[in-house]
């Protein structure tokens, strides 16, 4: 049975934050408020659908005694009972804990590893995709730094990604993503495999961090472009180095002052990510059923070009589209992967 309380409890929160939105709350509280209230929504939709339904088979079955009224009745019972299972599933999911990192924005790094300079081709070519991705869903893609191979590849890239659910779409995209190819600077038609590795990160507030002027060494450089091309003739480049962790972020930008904020960013967003992994850990049983580990070592997908194939091995998902995913057409992927760890979660919850 679904608690009642605690769907009555939704709903009276939800009525709450709605009563305070339209009497125009404080400045300061606007943000928090409509973040809640937009969360709650959907959840507030699924329990009036399901109570709809439990209503309507409570009057379907007083309609039972009427003999005028029982055929009808009778028809009304059968839809109801065959709607309600798939009612509750979908009750149960809304009401299955969130990440409090889902409405963040997003800190994406891509890196090649093994492969070579065919594993920077492919690094690029996932930028592209996940570029082209987030172009679709109408967020907003800013490129932090971007380091170049000497072909055209991607040594390095960090991007920040904002707009709805972005890290709740895009989590699950963590690990190593594997390529076979046949490389352009393969002159005897030879299938490689190389390798890039995706991390995606919530974007920490510096509220979520606290990162002490102690704890922080800021070098200024000069900024560079492929093969050595300077950018312009200014020392703008920032380095920041953690020096309690060791983490080194670069940003690159013509602007030293935003160059600053960019790298601190990304800084913030590996250490609150740090810290999540840390407390994943200790929820170690649990994590192990969840795709969305964040378990960078993990090779979770495969692209194999000349079969035209993308295999997801968490999940086991293979399709033949590959020309449409490197373009940016990852919503099947994206769903299919939500969903399992939805099913693996409300499992866990219900064993």
């Amino acid at each position: 049975m679904l608690p009642e309380d605690r769907l009555t409890q939704i709903v009276e929160r939800f009525e709450y934050l709605e009563a305070r939105l339209n009497a125009g709350p404080a400045p300061e509280e606007i943000a928090a408020i409509s973040r809640e209230y937009a969360e709650l929504k959907p959840v507030v939709a699924q329990i009036g659908e399901w109570r709809t339904a439990q209503a309507g088979l409570r009057e379907a079955e007083a309609m039972l005694a009427d003999p005028e009224m029982r055929e009808l009745a009778q028809d009304e019972l059968s839809r109801l009972r065959a709607a309600l299972p798939g009612l509750e599933h979908a009750l149960r999911i809304a009401l299955l804990p969130r990440d409090a990192a889902d409405a963040r924005p997003a800190i994406l790094e891509i890196r090649p590893g093994t492969g070579g300079e065919e594993a920077a081709l492919f690094a690029g070519d996932l930028l592209n995709m996940y570029r082209r991705f987030a172009e679709s869903q109408g967020w907003q893609f800013q490129l932090l730094e971007l380091a170049e191979s000497d072909l055209g590849g991607v040594r390095e890239a960090v991007a920040r990604i904002e707009g709805e659910g972005v890290f709740a779409k895009l989590k699950y995209e963590s690990g190593v993503h594997r390529v076979q190819r046949v490389p352009e600077t393969e002159s005897g038609g030879r299938i490689h495999t190389s390798a890039a590795t995706v991390a995606v990160l919530p974007e920490a507030a510096e509220v979520d961090v606290e990162i002490p002027a102690a704890d922080i060494r800021i070098d200024t450089m000069r900024a560079s472009g492929a093969g050595g091309q300077h950018v312009n003739t200014t020392d703008s480049a920032v380095r920041i180095t953690h020096l309690p962790s060791g983490i080194v972020v670069t940003s690159s930008e013509k602007s030293q002052h935003q160059n600053r904020a960019n790298a601190m960013a990304v800084l913030r967003a590996r250490l609150y990510d740090m810290e999540r992994s840390r407390a994943d850990a200790e929820r170690a049983a649990d994590r192990k059923s969840q795709v969305g580990s964040g378990d960078r070592s993990e090779r979770i997908r495969t692209y194999n070009f000349p079969q035209g194939r993308m295999t997801d091995h968490r999940i086991g998902l293979t399709l033949y589209a590959l020309d449409r995913i490197m373009q940016g057409e990852i919503g099947e992927i994206v769903a299919a992967l939500a969903a399992h760890d939805q099913a693996a979660r409300l499992a866990a919850q219900e064993s």
